[in-house]
């Protein structure tokens, strides 16, 4: 039997349901970051957006509390990014993806660390950070003590590209800021990484959030290789497809693939988010047009807007005093209708909210919120 072909339109439907965002969940923060496996945060502030849009009622001390408890943590994982995941995924997906940082500092600092064992500044680098939690550039000052002559940043990097460490509190808190400030995550988590990480049950999780995938979109959401022959050790509890384009997709038998003609809610959708970074081919929910606009060279990832599954637009939300918020968004190629802008006008007002106030009730009185809307001009 062939493998039934499903288009565009379908995996856009049947991923959006599985990222929570056909409809927003009534789930915990730390379920949903479960569920997710993880969502990219080189900055603070975008995984509290990309819960608010995906969970009744979430409110930003939810997830500070999660950090503070240990329960969520901020660690460099998948793609070689700072990603919010669970403690317990921390302590599977950590080994898994460290290959990736051990290429990061070949491919980057050979020259800078020429004469040096990267291994050697890890292991001064943990003893450091077992002693106490240390900032980044406090790490590489110690460091270049110790190797005089050498550059300190690189130094440092060696010691947090190989080091299991993780980002604690306050950075990642709603409403802190402050350098990144590192921590064993033995000594933070109470436990060691694994020393026997399942990628298998890392793959099967994936498809469940991110599905249906081929081999080389799991590949290009973790940054690992060779998972083709992972993908083939799993193949008889799998379903197969094809997309338009005739690539083998793989599935779980009983994860969620809608119709596709489900109507789907406007949503803003946040910088960095996974969504659009999770997959080779991304016309699921991105065209190649569109993908170009919000490619940057400095590796930023703008926050984006969703039209009936498809991502339509970029937006950016700026404070410009204490109770006032406004919301820009610029669509793709061409003007939005008028039912597209007040769509996302409703949307973008509770979006202003909850940047007020993070979803906490009760915190201004009547009068003295200032919300505006602007759409700019079309890009491209």
């Amino acid at each position: 039997m062939h493998p039934a072909t499903l288009t565009a339109r379908a995996l856009g439907r049947a991923y959006l349901a599985r990222q929570l965002l056909a409809q927003r969940e009534a789930m915990t923060a730390l379920d949903a970051i479960g569920h997710l496996v993880g969502m990219q945060s080189q900055a603070p502030k975008p995984p509290y957006y990309g819960l608010w849009s995906r969970l009744v009622d979430f409110r930003a001390e939810e997830l500070s509390a999660l950090l503070r408890e240990r329960q969520a943590v901020r660690v460099s994982v998948m793609r070689g990014t700072v990603h919010l995941v669970t403690a317990a995924d921390c302590l599977q997906l950590r080994p898994l993806t460290r290959v990736l940082y051990e290429g990061l500092l070949r491919s980057n600092y050979r020259t800078r660390l020429a004469g040096l064992d990267p291994w050697d500044v890890a292991a001064a680098g943990l003893e450091l950070v077992r002693e106490e939690p240390r900032t980044a550039r406090d790490l590489a000052r110690l460091l270049a003590e110790r190797w005089p002559g050498h550059d300190p940043n690189a130094l440092g990097q060696a010691a947090r590209y190989l080091c299991d460490v993780v980002q604690i509190p306050p950075r990642g808190l709603w409403g802190h800021s402050g350098q990144p400030t590192y921590a064993t995550i033995e000594s933070w988590a109470g436990r060691p990484v694994s020393s026997d990480p399942s990628i298998d049950a890392v793959l099967l999780r994936y498809l469940g959030a991110f599905g249906p995938a081929s081999v080389m979109d799991a590949q290009t959401w973790s940054g690992l290789t060779r998972l083709g022959e992972v993908m083939e050790r799993l193949r008889p509890q799998l379903r197969v497809f094809r997309s338009e384009s005739g690539r083998e997709l793989f599935d779980l038998p009983d994860a969620p693939r809608p119709d596709p003609d489900l109507p789907l809610p406007a949503r803003f959708v946040a910088e960095y988010d996974n969504l659009v970074l999770s997959h080779a081919d991304r016309t699921r929910v991105i065209s190649d047009a569109a993908r170009r606009i919000i490619a940057a060279r400095n590796g930023q990832v703008p926050g984006t807007v969703l039209l009936d599954g498809e991502v339509r637009g970029t937006w950016k939300v700026e404070q410009p005093r204490k109770s006032a918020v406004t919301l820009t968004v610029t669509p793709f190629h061409r003007r939005l209708t008028d039912g597209e802008e007040r769509a996302l006008a409703a949307e973008g007002e509770g979006l202003m909210t909850f940047t007020l106030h993070g979803g906490a009730e009760g915190e201004a009185a009547p009068g003295t919120q200032e919300f505006t809307v602007v759409f700019a001009d079309p890009a491209g």
